[in-house]
């Protein structure tokens, strides 16, 4: 019964090892994925920021501002 049980065990161990393995393996791939759909948004928002810049620049929108500034009250 002995012998039962320590091969029991080993196979227990064996599984879960293994179970265990598995569990890493898809975490390390899930979290693989999820930084590199973060570097592709990162990317994204990087182009979006040049290309809304792009497009002021174009639109002479810095010039607007600039002319159209009200000045700050002062204070007393």
């Amino acid at each position: 019964m002995a012998e039962t049980d320590q091969k029991t065990r080993q196979g227990l161990t064996l599984v879960m090892q293994t179970r265990l393995q598995w569990m890493q393996d898809k975490f390390q791939t899930m979290s693989n994925q999820i930084v590199g759909r973060i570097d592709d948004v990162t990317t994204h928002i990087d182009d979006l920021e040049k290309n809304i810049a792009d497009l002021m620049t174009q639109v002479g929108v810095e010039q607007l501002e600039s002319e159209n500034k009200i000045p700050a009250p002062q204070k007393s």
